[in-house]
């Protein structure tokens, strides 16, 4: 077994075209992330929802955010957590030849259908807003029938 010889795309002279390129390109695509969802790591925030017997707790990590750059809302059962974030410096200084400014826009939605609108509790505190929505009590809505 240890004499053997992979295959060798050059040596093979099924096809006299190179694909080397086309195989570095492959190798690059398959060996990092998938770039979409690093995109999506980058523009998102973390959300963490815990299920909890009368309640639901959510836990966003917004670091670096103000209370005032965010929006909380719940509409039939949607939750949805949105910040608008601009950054602009201002300076005396008027002489610049670049000036950039920044802004940034992320939000968040989860459904939670037997989300009650009374007696929602929202905390920011160190970078980790916290969100207690309690649980509307449905009657239970399903029948026994008999069959004949």
């Amino acid at each position: 077994m240890t004499g053997l010889v992979p295959f060798n795309k050059k040596e093979s002279g099924l096809l006299d075209l190179d694909f080397d390129l086309f195989d570095s390109e492959l190798d690059k695509f398959f060996k990092g992330r998938w770039p979409m969802r690093q995109r999506l790591m980058k523009d998102t925030f973390k959300l963490d929802v815990q299920d909890k017997e009368k309640e639901y707790l959510i836990q966003a990590d917004l670091p670096g955010i103000k209370k005032e750059e965010m929006k909380v809302e719940l509409d039939a059962g949607r939750l949805t957590i949105s910040v608008e974030r601009e950054e602009k410096i201002d300076e005396e200084k008027k002489n610049y030849v670049h000036k950039e400014r920044r802004y940034a826009s992320m939000s968040r939605s989860i459904y939670l259908a037997d989300a009650k609108s009374d007696g929602i509790k929202a905390k920011l505190e160190d970078g980790v807003l916290n969100i207690s929505i309690p649980k509307e009590e449905k009657p239970e809505t399903g029948v026994k029938i008999n069959i004949e």
